[in-house]
């Protein structure tokens, strides 16, 4: 279960912290997947600006579609891992 914030992204606190390595990615791209704090995933679903540092976890392949399917409230999310 995902939380909304901002209109722009689904969050989930873990109960503890999480290898990182911050670095700011001056644009957030729709379909993001980052880890910011040391504990908190976060999904991107729209595109934007940022002045904050995350650690780059993945990215969705084809976020065309991604804000309407989430849109501004909680969400189930599943993620899969995509061998290739």
């Amino acid at each position: 279960d995902m939380g909304d914030l901002n209109s722009n992204e689904k969050f989930f606190d873990f109960p503890g912290n999480l290898p990182a390595n911050d670095s700011n990615p001056v644009t957030i791209n729709s379909g993001d997947i980052m880890l910011w704090s040391s504990n908190t995933l976060v999904l991107f679903y729209k595109t934007f600006a940022t002045p904050y540092s995350y650690t780059r976890v993945g990215k969705i392949e084809n976020p065309n579609g991604l804000a309407v399917v989430l849109g501004p409230r909680n969400a189930k999310v599943l993620f899969e891992l995509k061998n290739r």
